[in-house]
């Protein structure tokens, strides 16, 4: 059973959020402070998802979400706030979320946004998803979560992971934002979603420029995004 850790200090709304989900097959582990959800992850806890609550009482979910990926932790993650404001989302993404829901969100879309997420890490792992495509100075290490680029480690959350290889698939052929949500992300691109183009961008920082100084990852106005080969 797929194990998740959920880190809110509303204690009633992790009660109903645990149950549902118990329902659906997962196995929760709810902790109610980034002191908390840190302590029970270096005791040895290794869930498959975390689900992260913005406003926490001793701090802020942001940070603990930034200092989860300084260590190395690539376990996906959603983001829960009650705020909605814009700039939380964007920023939530730029540091490595996965996924971001406001709240109070809806048990059910929560479990539909866990379960798209661990398809997406499962289908990592499938046999047709090992080849480690490589184009120029770039192999990505499919199972590892990790490109190598100029023979250099560069860690990669699993949505960073999933991205690259969907544009890796036909080098230098546009995919389209609706195919890359879909396929990548496991929902219809929405209207001023901006998801998909911090996801993106995120991508670009870390892999860096190509031999050529041009960027990797191309934007192509109304249409999509390539890999230059």
């Amino acid at each position: 059973m797929t194990q998740v850790l959920l880190v809110d200090d509303d204690q009633e709304l992790c009660e109903l959020l645990s149950t549902w989900l118990q329902h659906d097959g997962f196995v929760v582990q709810a902790r109610h402070s980034c002191q908390a959800a840190l302590a029970a992850l270096s005791e040895g806890l290794s869930p498959e998802v975390l689900v992260l609550d913005v406003m926490l009482p001793d701090g802020n979910g942001l940070e603990l979400l930034k200092t989860l990926r300084q260590r190395q932790h690539n376990t996906p993650v959603i983001m829960l706030s009650a705020r909605g404001e814009p700039l939380d989302r964007i920023l939530g993404l730029e540091l490595g979320a996965d996924d971001y829901l406001p709240k109070p969100c809806d048990p059910r879309e929560l479990s539909a946004r866990l379960k798209a997420i661990l398809r997406r890490s499962q289908a990592a792992l499938e046999p047709a998803a090992t080849a480690n495509p490589s184009v120029g100075d770039l192999t990505l290490l499919t199972k590892r979560g990790l490109a190598l680029v100029r023979e250099q480690e560069v860690e990669l959350t699993p949505t960073e992971s999933d991205l690259l290889a969907a544009l890796l698939q036909e080098p230098g052929a546009v995919i389209s934002k609706e195919d890359l949500s879909q396929q990548v992300l496991g929902k219809r691109l929405l209207p001023y979603d901006r998801s998909l183009d911090v996801h993106i961008s995120n991508l670009r920082k870390k892999l860096g420029p190509s031999a050529d100084g041009q960027p990797r990852l191309q934007a192509v106005r109304g249409r999509g995004y390539r890999y230059l080969a």
